[in-house]
């Protein structure tokens, strides 16, 4: 393809991704009320408020959009898929397919360890501090901002397995290496922990643990694959 046929071609699927996006968005706000359940299920004991006139509406708007990128991602990723397509080679097809599908499943899997079981757990912890004259009164666009931050966050951190998976295939790192400097790596995992959750300790914590766990199976399955390299460079000899 031509450099403007490229333009063109990067144009159309953009101009597709913007359009199923909106479409997602415009969806989901006609949803919003059951979505808005769903958030709350969670937390159903708790009383919320809002604290300025736009805050509510904002909030409504702010969980639209990501609810709608959610659910319209298969769409949008295929069209990324389309239009780098043509520049892959039929093997980089096949992992490229593969690391968006099981990338995707894992997001979704993050995201719903987070719901059923860090969400429950984090709140319930701080709504424990409050004292007879001292009660729980959260305003809803924090809350909405708190879980999102954590939803994505652990959506984010469950795509490690693929991120060492694409790096070991590439031979850009190996278990060997990821042993060699095991402690710093933990350590890094305990700072990104604190950028990508709130600021309070526990929700670094929390995401700080299955990070760990997520890093040590990758190590697994590094093992694997710099295993099965070597036997097909042996086969090759």
């Amino acid at each position: 393809m031509t450099p403007v046929e490229h333009l063109s071609e990067l144009r159309k699927r953009f101009f597709i991704i913007i359009i199923v996006a909106l479409a997602g968005t415009i969806t989901c706000y006609v949803y919003i009320d059951t979505i808005i359940d769903l958030l709350l299920k969670p937390v159903q004991k708790l009383q919320f408020i809002y604290l300025t006139p736009p805050e509510l509406f904002l909030a409504y708007l702010k969980v639209a959009v990501v609810t709608g990128l959610i659910i319209t991602s298969p769409i949008i990723f295929m069209q990324i898929w389309l239009f780098i397509r043509p520049g892959l080679r039929k093997k980089e097809k096949i992992y490229l397919v593969l690391s968006l599908f099981f990338g995707f499943f894992l997001f979704l899997l993050g995201g719903f360890f987070a719901y059923r079981v860090i969400i429950p757990m984090t709140i319930r912890f701080f709504v424990n501090f409050q004292t007879p004259t001292i009660e729980p009164n959260f305003s809803f666009g924090s809350y909405i901002s708190f879980i999102s931050s954590i939803l994505l966050a652990f959506g984010i951190v469950f795509e490690l397995p693929i991120l060492i998976i694409v790096l070991a295939k590439l031979k850009l790192i190996s278990a060997r290496t990821l042993k060699k400097f095991r402690k710093y790596i933990i350590l890094v995992i305990f700072v990104v922990g604190a950028f990508l959750t709130p600021p309070d300790v526990i929700s670094q914590i929390l995401l700080a643990g299955p990070m760990i766990v997520l890093f040590e199976i990758s190590i697994i399955i590094a093992s694997f694959i710099n295993k099965g390299d070597e036997d097909d460079e042996d086969d090759e000899i």
